[in-house]
């Protein structure tokens, strides 16, 4: 959103209070998928973008966009860093100011949380004096063909001119702006499009721990359905899901409906343990395999390639292919992990990592495919491997077995 920005002709400052990450930026080393150096570096060198730990610094402000984590605790919502955010920001307000919420929540978070804190701390009226409005994110990592600028933009503000003024900033910035007619409305979006994915992941991933006893092939039948022109789309199965959204943004519904309405959101729940319970699916059909080729869990050495949740990402925010490694470490597995996306300092301490080689393949008891990042060799992988795990079909053979 930053470098979109500065391109589109805005001056930006990106406050963040993560110090390395400042640092990073100000190094022109992104960290941010999607954004290489380069790019990064031509905003820089605009004259017109930086990044800094201190609010003092966005004083004159036109249009401030709030893209904090809003994570789950123990099943309850976290929105310190959303009120934490809007105190930071209010002193700075001026008649005429914009303020976004980008961060994933649930309806009413924009209006009935963050609008009093911006009142209460800039002496302003939102709508009389700035204007204010929720936009969710829409981005998908990894994705070569979607991103934010091809990518429609919903947006809603608290009143006609809030949203005159988030349309007419967003347009500079994207294709596309869809606008919604309430926060509320734009809020339950983002939940509805998350819960969608998530529900209909869980449906597949349960599908897939039978089929086998079935003898069916779950990859073929998705495929083969999804030639159908109408009535279905294909959702695949995996090991779980993962990242900041899936695994968070339908409990954030469900919680809120549960709260104010008393009722369960069943599908939610439902698709939350399923998808919950595909590591462990994941661990048995390993412990099984290993068992057929006179072999224990315990002991033995297993490669796991992957760790982040989602290809060609380095993210391992809720990773399912973390939950999967460190219950193969619990079992007394020798466990290495390939994983070329994430850095370094963001590995665990307890998960050795290592370079794909033909010689860490032939070494491995099992190979478990976690994250199919386009970057692995799998034709290798098929080739040495002893036997194979594939848990995103992306690997062909008779020592292969697919989930």
């Amino acid at each position: 959103m930053a470098v979109r920005a500065v391109e589109a002709g805005y001056s930006v400052v990106g406050v963040d209070t993560d110090d390395l990450r400042v640092k990073r930026l100000g190094a022109c080393d992104s960290y941010i998928e999607g954004i290489g150096d380069a790019r990064l570096a031509a905003a820089a060198d605009s004259g017109r973008f930086r990044a800094t730990t201190e609010y003092e610094d966005i004083d004159g402000l036109d249009v401030c966009v709030i893209t904090v984590p809003t994570p789950l605790r123990e099943g309850v919502p976290d929105l310190s860093f959303v009120e934490c955010a809007g105190r930071s920001i209010a002193p700075h307000l001026t008649p005429g100011s914009t303020v976004i919420l980008e961060s994933t929540t649930y309806p009413g978070t924009t209006e009935s949380l963050l609008l009093p804190l911006l009142e209460q701390g800039s002496g302003l009226s939102a709508g009389a004096d700035f204007h204010l409005g929720y936009s969710p994110e829409r981005i998908d990592p990894g994705n070569p063909d979607w991103h934010l600028e091809n990518t429609p933009k919903v947006i809603s503000g608290i009143d006609a001119a809030s949203l005159r003024r988030i349309e007419g900033f967003y347009g500079d910035i994207v294709e596309r702006t869809v606008p919604v007619s309430s926060c509320r409305t734009a809020e339950l979006t983002k939940l509805l499009e998350n819960t969608y994915r998530h529900v209909n992941i869980a449906l597949v991933n349960e599908m897939a721990m039978v089929s086998r006893q079935l003898g069916a092939d779950i990859w073929e039948a998705v495929e083969a359905a999804a030639t159908k022109p109408f009535g279905f789309m294909p959702f695949r199965p995996g090991p779980g899901v993962g990242g900041h959204c899936l695994p968070v943004d339908p409990s954030y519904l469900s919680w809120q409906v549960k709260r104010l309405l008393k009722r369960d959101l069943r599908f939610i729940a439902l698709a939350n343990e399923i998808n919950d319970n595909m590591p462990d699916h994941v661990v048995r059909r390993v412990t099984r395999g290993l068992n057929e080729r006179g072999k224990s869990v315990k002991d033995a050495r297993i490669l796991q390639l992957g760790l982040a949740y989602k290809k060609n990402t380095g993210d391992i925010r809720e990773s399912p292919a973390l939950v999967l490694a460190r219950s193969l470490l619990a079992l007394g597995a020798r466990l290495v992990v390939a994983e070329p996306h994430t850095d370094a300092y963001l590995v665990p301490l307890d998960i050795t990592r290592v370079e794909l080689t033909e010689a860490e393949i032939r070494s491995a008891d099992v190979i478990v495919v976690a994250t199919d990042h386009d970057a692995f060799d799998y034709a290798l992988v098929e080739r040495a491997g002893a036997y194979v795990l594939d848990t995103r079909n992306r690997c062909r053979g008779e020592r292969v077995e697919i989930l």
